[in-house]
């Protein structure tokens, strides 16, 4: 009687092939993206938490680039693989057009983020800076109210039958510029490091 184990050919495969894994946050969440490299088969799979986002089988040049999108706003993702030493590989993911780490650090800049608890269930809030936009889980909240205060500007929306806002004030400061915070039921929620 010969014992078959429970782990399929396809999934030994698949993790062996496995060769980078990354995690991005953009405005409408963190996202996974894992690329498989057969170097002896020349394939190449790109996942977008956990879906099949492109495929290419036998690749003859082991190096190159292959581009896909990641997200709501289909962001620009480009892995480029390249050829270290031997039969060794390096993998760089590129965002929009930077390395990962530029997009981060101009990302922190660009974005405020929060994460706050209510009812039970957990809201990651998303400042876009530049445009203004409100993104909750995901998804741009499309009901924002613009007004001006005394001090600054505040962008009014919901999250269920909770009222949100960000305040943007000046901080007097030229190199700190505006500061963003978000008041939900009237009270200041702390802002998550990007």
């Amino acid at each position: 009687v010969m014992t078959v184990p429970l782990y399929s050919s396809l999934a030994l495969k698949k993790m062996t092939d496995l060769v980078a894994v990354w995690d991005v946050a953009l405005s409408d969440g963190v996202h996974k993206i894992e690329f498989e490299h057969g170097t002896t088969s020349g394939k190449r799979v790109a996942y977008v938490d956990g879906k099949e986002e492109i495929r290419k089988e036998w690749m003859f040049k082991l190096v190159g680039k292959e581009t896909f999108y990641v997200g709501a706003a289909k962001t620009k993702a480009t892995i480029t693989i390249d050829a270290i030493r031997g039969f060794a590989y390096e993998y760089t993911l590129e965002i929009n057009g930077r390395s990962l780490k530029k997009y981060m650090e101009n990302r922190s800049k660009t974005t405020n983020t929060w994460v706050l608890h209510m009812v039970g269930e957990n809201f990651r809030v998303v400042l876009e800076k530049d445009t203004m936009d409100v993104w909750c889980n995901g998804k741009k909240e499309m009901e924002t109210a613009g007004e001006f205060v005394d001090d600054g500007t505040e962008t009014h929306f919901s999250i269920g039958n909770h009222d949100c806002y960000i305040k943007a004030v000046s901080s007097g400061k030229r190199k700190e510029g505006i500061i963003h915070t978000l008041i939900v039921d009237n009270r200041e929620i702390p802002e998550i490091a990007s």
